[in-house]
């Protein structure tokens, strides 16, 4: 299995605005639960700490493997969302790490 982190600050001149983009990340990044294949788990979670070092938003994926990730990368879906949230994302952040079996 392969894990794949992403995490993001996003854009926006006010709390309102940035609120918002991250409200729309998130259902966005949730619409593609099941509808990718090889995608076993996906979340998505806001910070809540708002220490100035922090991303915003983390996305925590599990694939079957690094093949479904790779795919992942350009399904129609994917490509749908990344289009969608176009540059709203000001910084990413990322770590693909496959997990052992036990």
């Amino acid at each position: 299995m392969i894990k794949h982190i992403v995490m993001w600050n996003v854009r926006g001149d006010d709390a309102a605005t940035r609120a918002r983009n991250l409200a729309l990340l998130k259902a966005e990044f949730e619409s593609l639960r099941g509808r990718i294949p090889g995608l076993l788990h996906l979340e998505v979670g806001i910070d809540e700490s708002r220490i100035d070092y922090a991303c915003d938003v983390v996305l925590v994926t599990e694939f079957v493997s690094r093949q479904a990730l790779l795919e992942y990368a350009e399904h129609p879906e994917h490509l749908r969302v990344r289009r969608t949230l176009g540059d709203m994302r000001s910084a990413r952040h990322q770590v693909d790490y496959e997990v052992p079996s036990h």
